[in-house]
């Protein structure tokens, strides 16, 4: 019997047939993003899996509109917005992507902190303005510069040795505890990180433990030629802070893929010339995708065979 799967975000039609020929009834939401319980009465009750991002999740309550879910697979590496509890207490398994777009994450993060540093989105939209000489302003180059990355996780290490490679730049970091067996100079503290830093970027995960981190005494710590650059989560930087510091020049720019209530952009970032925006797309590129949902069709599979799937989040039992 096919095993009903509940998409809260849709599955591209070449990638279906894996999921179909593995034995899996493929059940798009109603409304795609959305959490709530939007199946027609009576078909929720078929649900066992479900397919969701961080950043949409499951809580509680919305467990209870199905009652024979058996495991929830998160696309990227983020699960900041599942209740583990309620998963735990139903025996719901909640597994992961991580590891499966962290290059592509790293290389959008390279990509920004250059972007931001040299003003290129500006520059071009000067030149198709006609503008030529107004904006021929003199920005700091890359090489030998200091990146302070606050996660040194395995996108922040990616982020790092593209950096130290590529540009030739020093690299710090910031973690609750020092990473076993790296040589990098680790920080004790996040203000340490960003007053020694020309570039900090973020690399931590989501979720209440890192909401706001990077708020104002951060920023004023990296100061007025130093550069943000976010490919994390929105929540672990204090909006409000960044807009105030980016409108009083207090830090020289920032670069940010992912916001606190995206898609939403408040309007105060949107007027401002030292700040770069993408739609949190740093995960996204085809090699990537096809890792995904690679590693989507065999954590379902390995689990509905009665198998340790390969990614649970911590804290899950996976015996």
């Amino acid at each position: 019997m096919p095993i009903a799967l509940l998409l809260h975000v849709d599955i591209p039609m070449s990638f279906r047939a894996g999921f179909e020929q593995a034995g899996f009834l493929l059940r798009p939401a109603l409304r795609e993003n959305d959490r709530s319980p939007i199946l027609p009465d009576g078909d929720a009750d078929e649900i066992q899996g479900l397919l969701t991002i961080g950043s949409i999740g499951l809580q509680a309550e919305d467990m209870d509109a199905f009652p024979n879910l058996r495991i929830i697979c998160c696309q990227g590496a983020g699960f900041e917005k599942i209740d583990l509890d309620a998963a735990r207490a139903r025996g719901i398994m909640v597994t992961n992507g991580t590891g499966t777009n962290d290059t592509s994450v790293a290389d959008h993060g390279v990509a920004l902190i250059a972007a931001v540093a040299r003003n290129i989105v500006s520059l071009d939209k000067a030149v198709r303005r006609g503008e030529w000489q107004q904006l021929r302003q003199i920005r700091p180059q890359l090489t030998g510069k200091r990146l302070g990355v606050l996660g040194l996780g395995n996108i922040g290490l990616k982020i790092a040795e593209r950096c130290a490679a590529g540009f030739g730049m020093q690299v710090a970091y910031h973690n609750r505890r020092p990473r076993a067996g790296s040589d990098l100079r680790y920080c004790g503290s996040l203000e340490e990180l960003a007053q020694w830093a020309d570039f900090l970027v973020v690399a931590t995960p989501g979720g209440g433990q890192t909401r706001h981190l990077i708020n104002k005494q951060v920023l004023a710590s990296l100061g007025p030629e130093g550069f943000l650059v976010n490919i994390s989560r929105g929540s672990v930087v204090d909006t409000d802070a960044l807009i105030e510091s980016l409108q009083q020049r207090a830090i020289a720019g920032a670069a940010l893929d992912v916001l606190e209530d995206e898609p939403k952009v408040p309007q105060a970032l949107l007027q401002l010339d030292n700040v770069i925006l993408t739609p949190h797309v740093a995960g996204r590129s085809p090699e990537a995708r096809a890792a995904v949902f690679q590693r989507v069709l065999e954590n379902l599979t390995r689990y509905f065979a009665g198998q340790p799937v390969l990614t649970p989040v911590p804290g899950m039992d996976n015996a």
